[in-house]
């Protein structure tokens, strides 16, 4: 089982950070990402943001269905911790009537270009600039680990920040879709059964 172990930082200028990044990590790729979420319908949950939700990510070659579960007992001020399932289907069709049939409705997209870069001193971490649609620049940096990793995960993360100079009051580790839903962003793709 591993983890994601990362942060996010909210970006005022996107270039000085690129050149800061490009400084201690080398770029891999850029490529835009939609992804449609699926939660429970809202007569199933107590509150209004739900606290189930799986999404869809559509490539030229497939689907990539993926959930999160929180791991908050692991979480400091700075980074978090979450374990991510994730699995490929050909043909969402089916796999959308099961989850219809469970409760689950469409609920909101998101959009976002990613630049990707590695650590030149960890391949482990990995760097991402995004630009998500409707909400802007984000910073996320990212480590996979084992459980009894972890500790060392969030030092990686930890002295990252530290080489790019961010001030803890840039860090925002809400997630895009908590994001877009307090903005009222719902934008969707309409699958059909």
């Amino acid at each position: 089982m591993l983890l994601e172990v990362e942060t996010k930082v909210r970006i005022n200028d996107v270039n000085a950070l690129r050149k800061k990044i490009q400084k201690i990590a080398r770029f891999e790729k850029k490529e835009t990402r939609g992804d449609d979420y699926f939660a429970l319908h809202k007569k199933f949950r107590r509150h209004g943001y739900p606290k189930k939700a799986f999404r869809i990510r559509s490539t030229k070659e497939e689907y990539v269905v993926n959930f999160k579960k929180w791991l908050t007992k692991y979480w400091d001020k700075d980074v978090i911790v979450k374990e991510e399932f994730e699995f490929k289907i050909k043909e969402p069709k089916s796999f959308l009537a099961l989850m219809m049939d469970l409760g689950f409705v469409q609920w909101m997209k998101k959009r976002k270009t990613s630049e990707s870069y590695t650590h030149k001193k960890d391949k482990r971490i990995i760097i991402e600039i995004n630009k998500v649609e409707h909400l802007g620049y984000f910073m996320e940096i990212e480590y996979l680990a084992k459980k009894s990793e972890m500790e060392k995960a969030k030092n990686k993360i930890k002295m990252v920040l530290k080489e790019l100079e961010i001030k803890p009051n840039q860090i925002d580790n809400t997630g895009y879709t908590k994001m877009l839903w307090k903005k009222g962003i719902k934008d969707r793709k309409y699958w059909k059964r």
